[in-house]
């Protein structure tokens, strides 16, 4: 692409999901194209609209691309989510440093970009383009102050950018640009303010702003020692970390309409915090210490149990409201989908959050971690399941209301670890005998006449989720019923090492879905359980690999093209791969 090329947010078209690579600041988050585009980033909240939205066929961008022929690649800074494009030209190796500020400001969103001449001069086009409302706003009351900063406002949004003060405006297209020439071994930088209120300050120093977002992630990152991938573990702490706002509360996904199968239907909006993903994030940092997102997890879970009780939403935004309605923007969407803000999960009913709220609670409780302030969201916890454990409910994967196997089973296992977790002799003896009550009632619905767990009372298939109870202590892996469903999810539902939610139809399992990530995981953590220590290793690293170059998982994979399905990145899946490293780095008999 060349620089007469770059004109338009328009020139920049979508790339496959493997490509792209995020960066966060816990309150917001950018995907980076190949190009050195901005393709998405909402502000100043993660469910906010959007100011670069072209991933989804919105307007808005801001770019440094080389002006000569380039091959792109990058990584991102160990234990960070500082990104670094890096593009090899005709005649010169270029990188440009990347990062939100961090920790993230809730109000006001630094965009840091250094342009570096690794070899060679240096020569970058830059484009500023910003569309607030996913395209609606565009750049206006735009002026450059004495020291060459810019001003002006996007939407409600006042913008502040410095370093660019030879860029040219183009009024007609609402745009700055500029080409920058950077000689060999020296650097540019450019900041990029976008603030819900007045800039009152200087803008920020870079050097002091690299060396503060630099220090902030060293210290939010821990070692994670105690995996079999420490250097991928740090990663996904990293990611799970970009995406956990001041307040607690982790996104599920930093997008948005990201279909998970070509022309089916299947976008949704994913920029809201599931507790049941919140849960998985907790307990899987914890697996390595109790590190600060299991207390994270905790705080913002407890929080919306104590307010709502048995009413517990499955999702909410990261201010703890309730997820909007489900609505179309009238976009064109990424390719192969269409566009969706706001979710119809606000609507559902999930047994199982409330069993996996006491699986975090009790996991907090083992590393002394749960305070006398969290006992009430416990009680509130158990009161619900005690109230509702044998209504219908959406389940796991948010379909129609039944009764479904997992969403009982992982509320026995919630039931047993907090009766384990230092709970009187009284309440565990309680909850135990519920929790025995709620085995024996799924026993009598749903084993299969072959002696495995199956779906639903009226649907006889496997399930890869009707995995995790066992995981999580509803059952011993020693169980029949374990060991029978273990077998039946690697015969039924795995293909070349990935594994599939449930057949869906007779037709192939790829050809209906994508292999879910979070499921390839489940079985690497199983098949420990079973004391397959070569399986387990198998399905981790199968798993593992279902990447990009950025280490970001999406919630699919599509095995036949090698290709990400689904928003990006998906929580849950880095969860689970943090948690199955912690696993695997210790011997089978200790996963009970």
């Amino acid at each position: 692409m060349t620089a007469t090329s770059l004109q338009s947010a328009c020139a920049f078209v979508p790339h496959v999901l493997r490509e792209y690579a995020l960066l966060a600041d816990g309150e917001r988050g950018v995907l980076v194209g190949p190009q050195g585009e901005f393709a998405w980033m909402c502000v100043p909240r993660w469910d906010s609209d959007a100011v670069f939205s072209s991933l989804i066929g919105g307007q808005g961008v801001y770019a440094v691309t080389p002006t000569k022929r380039h091959v792109w690649g990058g990584y991102y800074e160990n234990g960070s989510l500082i990104w670094r494009s890096r593009w090899t030209t005709t005649s010169a190796i270029i990188e440009c440093r990347e990062a939100l500020a961090f920790p993230g400001d809730p109000h006001r969103a630094v965009i840091l970009r250094r342009i570096i001449a690794v070899q060679g001069d240096a020569r970058v086009h830059v484009l500023l383009e910003p569309s607030a409302g996913f395209g609606r706003a565009q750049l206006r009351e735009l002026r450059c102050d004495d020291g060459g900063a810019w001003h002006g406002r996007v939407g409600d949004l006042l913008l502040r950018w410095t370093g660019a003060g030879s860029a040219q405006l183009d009024g007609a297209r609402h745009q700055l640009s500029t080409t920058l020439t950077v000689p060999e071994g020296d650097h540019h930088d450019l900041i990029l303010e976008l603030s819900e209120t007045p800039h009152t300050d200087r803008a920020p120093d870079p050097d002091w702003a690299w060396q503060a977002t630099e220090t902030a992630w060293r210290e939010a990152v821990p070692r994670l020692g105690n995996t079999i991938a420490p250097h991928d573990a740090r990663h996904a702490y990293a990611v799970l970390r970009g995406l956990t706002s001041a307040g607690g509360g982790m996104v599920a996904a930093a997008t948005t309409s990201l279909p998970e199968r070509a022309a089916q239907g299947r976008n949704y909006d994913y920029r809201y915090v599931w507790i049941r993903d919140q849960c998985y994030a907790g307990v899987a940092v914890a697996a390595d210490g109790p590190h600060p997102l299991l207390d994270n997890a905790v705080r913002f879970v407890a929080e919306r149990l104590l307010e709502d009780g048995c009413q517990l939403m499955p999702a909410y935004t990261t201010t703890g409201q309730a997820v909007p309605d489900q609505r179309p923007l009238m976009l064109p969407g990424y390719p192969g989908g269409t566009d969706i803000i706001g979710n119809h999960v606000n609507a559902q009913f999930q047994l199982d959050t409330f069993g996996e709220a006491l699986l975090l609670f009790a996991t907090a409780a083992r590393h002394d971690h749960l305070g006398s302030e969290h006992y009430p969201a416990v009680r509130a916890a158990v009161a619900a399941i005690q109230t509702r454990w044998q209504q219908p409910d959406a389940g796991i994967w948010e379909l129609d209301n039944q009764r479904w196997a997992h969403s009982r089973l992982i509320c026995a296992a919630g039931l047993r670890a907090m009766g384990a977790s230092g709970a009187s002799i009284a309440d565990a003896a309680t909850w135990n005998a519920l929790a025995d009550s709620i085995i024996a009632d799924t026993a009598a619905d749903c084993l299969h006449p072959t002696g495995r767990w199956q779906r639903a009372p009226g649907d006889p298939r496997i399930d890869a989720a009707l995995l995790l109870p066992a995981l999580r202590g509803a059952l011993p892996g020693s169980d029949p019923r374990t060991v029978a469903t273990y077998h039946a999810v690697h015969e039924q539902l795995s293909d070349e090492g990935y594994v599939y939610r449930f057949r869906q139809d007779p037709r192939s399992l790829r050809e209906a879905e994508g292999a879910f990530l979070l499921c390839g995981f489940l079985m690497a953590l199983a098949a420990h359980q079973q004391r397959d220590a070569i399986a387990a290793a198998r399905w981790y690293e199968r798993n593992r690999a279902a990447c990009g170059p950025p280490g970001l998982f999406s919630e699919e994979y599509d095995v036949r093209q090698r290709q990400l399905r689904g928003n990006l990145p998906q929580a849950f899946v880095h969860a689970l791969m943090l948690e199955t490293s912690a696993r695997l780095a210790t011997a089978p008999e200790v996963l009970s």
